[in-house]
């Protein structure tokens, strides 16, 4: 199942050196991993809610990759050029696959519900 590696970086005061030289290299540490960009700092639009900063979306062919990506040693080693410069969230989820139906979760989540 696809993985998803999001993050939601805080917006810094200026855009450092070691941010952009983060950018630069970032691309060959997810390449072993079969990791690829979806989104990459574009504009989002906020519907709701506030969103001050970047989005970032990072796909995987599964969560045992994007682990292994993030936990690399070249990821690791490339990590804090980004850290030192620039806050944010980032978090790994798992995608649904094909046929995904929200009302037949919803109906699990109600079974459950009664049953407890």
């Amino acid at each position: 199942m696809t993985a998803y590696a999001v993050a939601h970086l805080h917006p810094a005061e200026h855009l450092d050196e070691e941010v952009l030289t983060y950018m630069e290299r970032i691309q060959r540490t997810m390449e072993p991993y079969g990791g690829r960009f979806l989104v990459h700092g574009s504009a989002v639009e906020v519907l709701e809610g506030q969103w001050p900063g970047a989005l970032v979306i990072v796909a995987f062919p599964g969560t045992e990759e994007a682990r292994a990506w993030y936990a690399s040693d070249a990821y690791q080693a490339l990590l804090p050029l980004r850290t030192r410069h620039m806050a944010g969230d980032v978090v790994l989820a798992e995608g649904v696959g094909p046929g995904y139906d929200a009302s037949a979760t919803a109906a699990a989540l109600r079974e459950a519900r009664a049953g407890a």
